[in-house]
């Protein structure tokens, strides 16, 4: 920044100045130090002497403490404006928490001396700092006294992927198919010691079994088995591996089960009732090859190992978060309001474990990157995942649709098959064969589903596999330039799985032609890919987006999500028994404008003050007489409400059916989260403003008290679902919990919503189930 930036940042942001004159600003900032900070570095550490007052300029950080089990609660989030470090320059006391940088900061360092020479003066300066203090120490108390919550134990990573746990024990994970039975086995003390096995019963003679752990591999056959003996063949393979790693079932502490198709019903893993176990077989018509099989092996493990609690992880929970005009087909409605035709997506587990990596890697907060994960493997899908969240993926209400694939066709026109059926004589059956297993790459090359075999041929000059090979990668090509366009950006591309991971010409072909995307591939670095190791960066130095090779490991994914699913069912089984059913009253949001007082000069005239009219439900807020018209490349809105006080960024929230009427669509985003967000041109009585970001569609979520937060159980982003009583009992899943010591307990979600389901402000919800634990 400029020293002429700087100076009217200041002024106009920061609410520590708001009541300093201007030459005062500038002495005060004469007088400090300007700091930078890298991400993940400590800006104050616990146990520091307070020497200054921190005013974060631009990048985010997080103040947080470590209880006495290690685990890390963040107090609350820094952003632009935002003062650190008062508690200790006040009380006189050591630094009580970290101050962490999420990405490189920007922070001026205001030493002590000049704070008490020129800050603590101003009596509104003192009044604000004052408030700071007491919102910190409450918030402190608040995370002392939860210690009687369970939280996830401290990771070795950024976002909570290790599987330790003060509970030893083994914890078994299951994949079972038509033709493969793929098992993981973790120790929840020995986090080096995963042992991998794969069960390959394709040969109706002989089933050849795989097992590593580390560099070690071993094999054996066996005849055919019944699914009745799968824990005795695991013992016996994992005993070649040494005593140390042979399965003993009295070690077990839990089963999680890898399960294909969850359908609309299950939007996260969930522990495995018997109710469940009869959702899941119902949901076989979507994946009559799948599901059977996966609750064969479910009733399996739960007879040998009753004592233990089973979770079922699905392939489609990661994709819930669909939005409606990406998972429709062009279908009447009907069929998926009573069918249930619609895109599921899948690979779930191995996209959601890419995007975590990814942000791990990038050391940057998931809920702050654009994410294209490339999962290219036996099946092969694309997934766009924005801010954490999956807004889009190529597979469809089953793993057939989408990319071409090894083996499988991947989308075709519908009336391919109506010609099949009717001018070739093809049954259902023979049609499913032709698209699931004869297409793909092995029918065009007419070679084979390999990958290798057909880079082998192409090298040959083989026709057939040059152009299956080309098909295959402009299809990869494609859909990620698709997806950089649906969410307005991208920050990192990512590959995984077995074609993935070890193709090389396929990586290069999938980003040639993408560098005006920032996608900018390192050709050397992606040729010379040593396979050693679980994450690779293969892009240019000076490539904006980071793209990564990463092993594919969705058995860990399972586990860990296993894991999160037993703790969330305990802090709801906790809470409920606790306080029965806590009431949470839901408030309708119609659209609304949050301005930066720079913007309200613009439209109401310089100088001008927001007029409250009257408070609203939470704390401090209010709605304000001005109003002004949204003017989007489509239409207009008139008369939208204007919410007080002013915030550092102008942010815009309206519903679905106003985006299509001024033109727009903006993601659904969590307020404040506004990158690669839309723009739109304000027009008030003074004049207008154009912003060239700031538009949103709220996510549902709950306001709620950190005394609130103790009582049900969940933490400042958990997402949770919540049933809602009125003349049908609705759930709503995607509830992102808001965690502030100046918000009052509501739930809120928008208009278009409301209108649907019927709901109005006063009717009451009550958490059902923790979805995940962010």
């Amino acid at each position: 920044m400029s020293e002429i930036d700087l100076k009217q940042f200041f002024l106009e942001q920061v609410r520590l100045f708001e009541s300093l004159p201007a030459d005062k600003v500038e002495e005060i900032v004469g007088k400090s130090h300007l700091g930078t900070f890298e991400g993940n570095e400590a800006m104050l550490e616990t146990g520091d002497e307070g020497k200054f007052i921190g005013v974060v300029i631009s990048g985010m950080a997080e103040i947080s403490v470590t209880d006495n089990t290690g685990s890390r609660a963040v107090i609350s989030q820094l952003g632009a404006g935002d003062v650190f470090g008062v508690v200790s320059l006040l009380t006189g006391e050591p630094v009580g928490a970290d101050v962490i940088a999420g990405n490189r900061c920007f922070v001026l360092m205001i030493p002590r001396e000049v704070v008490h020479a020129d800050i603590l003066c101003n009596p509104r300066a003192v009044a604000y700092l004052s408030r700071l203090l007491a919102d910190h120490t409450r918030a402190m108390s608040v995370e002392i006294a939860s210690g009687r919550v369970r939280v996830p134990a401290r990771s070795d990573d950024a976002h909570a992927l290790s599987l330790g746990s003060s509970t030893p024990g083994k914890l078994i994970v299951l994949n079972v198919g038509l033709t493969q039975i793929h098992f993981g086995i973790y120790d929840t003390l020995d986090l080096g010691s995963d042992v991998h096995g794969i069960i390959d019963n394709a040969d109706p003679q002989l089933s050849r079994i795989s097992v590593k752990v580390g560099p070690q591999t071993r094999q054996m056959t066996l005849p055919p088995f019944p699914l009745s003996a799968l824990f005795d063949v695991m013992r016996d393979a994992t005993a070649l591996l040494g005593e140390a790693f042979t399965l003993h079932l009295p070690d077990v502490t839990a089963v999680g089960h890898r399960v294909v198709h969850g359908g609309s019903k299950f939007a996260s893993s969930v522990v495995i009732t018997p109710t469940v176990i009869d959702d899941i077989e119902a949901l076989s018509v979507f994946a009559p090859l799948h599901n059977p099989v996966n609750v064969q092996g479910i009733r399996a493990a739960m007879k040998q190992l009753p004592g233990v609690p089973h979770v079922a992880v699905f392939d489609t929970a990661f994709h819930q978060t669909l939005p409606p005009y990406a998972y429709l087909y062009g279908l009447p409605y009907d069929l998926y309001k009573q069918g249930g035709i619609r895109r599921y997506g899948f690979h779930g587990t191995s996209h959601r474990y890419v995007s975590l990596k990814a942000a791990e890697v990038l050391r940057r907060p998931l809920g702050e990157l654009e994410i294209i994960s490339c999962h290219l493997g036996v099946g092969a899908s694309l997934c766009a995942i924005d801010h954490g969240r999956s807004v889009d993926t190529t597979m469809g209400m089953t793993p057939t649709d989408g990319l071409i694939m090894p083996s499988r066709s991947g989308s075709i026109d519908p009336a391919v098959i109506i010609h099949l059926l009717q001018d070739h004589g093809m049954r259902p059956e023979q049609l499913s064969d032709l698209i699931n297993t004869e297409s793909g790459l092995k029918g065009i090359s007419g070679i084979s589903s390999n990958i290798h075999d057909i880079e082998a041929a192409a090298s040959e000059g083989h026709h057939r596999a040059l152009l299956a090979h080309k098909a295959f990668c402009y299809q990869v090509r494609k859909n990620i330039g698709a997806y950089v366009a649906a969410m307005g950006g991208i920050d990192v591309l990512a590959f995984t799985g077995d074609i993935g991971e070890s193709s090389a010409a396929v990586r290069s072909l999938a980003c040639q032609g993408l560098g005006y995307m920032g996608i900018r591939l390192d050709e050397e670095k992606n040729r010379s890919l040593d396979t050693v190791g679980n994450c690779h960066v293969i892009s240019a130095d000076d490539s904006p987006v980071t793209i990564l090779v990463i092993a594919n490991d969705d058995e860990r994914l399972v586990a860990w999500e296993t894991l999160r699913a037993i703790e969330r069912n305990e802090l709801i089984l906790a809470m409920k028994q606790d306080q029965a059913e806590a009431p949470i009253p839901i408030e309708i949001s119609a659209h609304h404008v949050h301005l930066s007082q720079s913007d309200v000069d613009k439209l109401f005239g310089p100088g001008h003050q927001l007029t409250p009219e009257h408070e609203l439900s939470q704390p401090g807020q209010f709605a304000c007489a001005e109003k002004v018209h949204l003017v989007g490349p489509k239409g207009r809105i008139a008369n939208v409400r204007v919410l007080g006080p002013t915030r550092k960024e102008t942010q815009v929230e309206i519903a679905m059916t106003e985006q299509f009427k001024v033109g727009i669509q903006p993601p659904i985003r969590q307020s404040g989260d506004l990158i690669n967000t839309p723009g739109i041109t304000l027009e008030g009585p003074y004049g207008s403003t154009t912003i060239e970001r700031g538009v949103i569609c709220a996510q549902r979520h709950i306001h709620m008290a950190p005394e609130d937060a103790l009582r049900f159980r969940v933490r400042d982003n958990y997402v949770v679902r919540v049933r809602i009583k009125g003349d049908r009992e609705l759930i709503f899943g995607d509830v992102v919990v808001r965690v502030n010591p100046a918000f009052r307990l509501a739930m809120h979600i928008d208009t278009d919503e409301g209108n649907a389901a019927n709901i109005r402000t006063g009717m009451i919800g009550y958490i059902e189930e923790i979805q995940s634990r962010n």
